[in-house]
């Protein structure tokens, strides 16, 4: 009778992230065009002395291998989502892989600038028709990719409508691919039709200063989610509403921190005149907030 009434109060603590996640599979075929890209650019860049083409292929190969950690991300998440080790399951594994692949871009990016300046004080010839042309297929590649992955973000890198940290992070490496592409077409037609061989190793700089903004951007918002910083003010605003619009009663307080992306776990504490039972509290809270586990402790005022 013990053991049959126990299992009322238990639930499972998947919270869905044992299902195959809308990057995943994008991201194993952005994967495989990426590696390839990034060995043709790699090659071209040397053979034709393009700074800022030998700077894209360095960027494909962090790239391709962020878009690996990604890729392992998402499937140990699947894999060990239903984990007993795991207290609310395995979804900040999510926004692990986005921190590790924000610290490889950031990697690669004083890599790039470095590279960049050595060229600008010791510029090298460059072979103008043959690095324009891989540096167009360069970037035909990396608008698909974009395009595979499904064009969920903006160019600022923020999520329109989910947190999925590990997505954001293989299109923001994606997206510095495509940027660096352009500035690498730039730089070669001003060389090549203006003389301006110095626009090679500048680009190489300019982008690399926009890439560090992009991977600052992320490490930021993944380390929150590590750390288990509180949820949107949104939430924990909801929340609160929902509670005290009851006479007489209040939150006195409360921590709402996220488990998965738009997936949070919710600690609140009430205290009222004419105190209730837990569940009474539980089913006040909104149900489009993404909150899947909720402990409530209730106090007499």
């Amino acid at each position: 009778m013990g053991a049959e009434s126990g299992h009322k109060w238990r639930h499972d603590h998947a919270f869905g992230q044992d299902r195959t996640q809308l990057g995943e599979r994008r991201t194993f075929i952005v994967i495989a065009v990426t590696a390839v890209t990034m060995v043709v650019e790699i090659v071209s860049g040397i053979a034709f002395g393009s700074m800022a083409l030998l700077a894209d292929g360095l960027h494909m190969a962090s790239h391709a291998l962020a878009l690996g950690i990604t890729a392992a991300a998402y499937v140990y998440t699947r894999r060990h989502a239903h984990d007993e080790r795991y207290s609310f399951g395995t979804g900040k594994v999510n926004a692990l892989g986005g921190f590790v692949s924000a610290l490889l871009l950031a990697l690669f990016v004083l890599v790039m600038a470095a590279e960049s300046v050595n060229r600008l004080f010791n510029p090298v010839d460059i072979v103008f028709n043959q690095a324009i042309a891989v540096a167009v297929l360069g970037l035909v590649v990396n608008a698909a990719s974009l395009f595979i992955l499904g064009g969920h973000h903006n160019g600022g890198g923020h999520a329109h409508g989910h947190d999925d940290h590990n997505l954001r992070a293989a299109y923001l490496h994606v997206m510095a691919d495509a940027l660096t592409s352009v500035l690498a077409i730039l730089a070669l037609l001003s060389g090549k039709y203006f003389g301006w061989n110095w626009m090679d190793p500048i680009m190489g700089i300019v982008g690399a200063v926009l890439v560090a903004r992009w991977s600052w951007g992320l490490l930021r918002d993944t380390s929150h989610v590590l750390l288990d910083r509180q949820a949107p003010a949104r939430i924990r605003t909801a929340i609160r509403a929902a509670i005290e619009d009851q006479a007489a009663s209040r939150v006195a307080d409360l921590h709402v921190w996220s488990i998965a992306p738009n997936i949070y776990v919710a600690v609140i504490t009430v205290v009222a005149d004419e105190p209730k039972e837990p569940d009474h509290y539980k089913a006040m809270l909104p149900k489009d907030l993404g909150v899947v586990h909720t402990t409530v402790e209730v106090y007499r005022s």
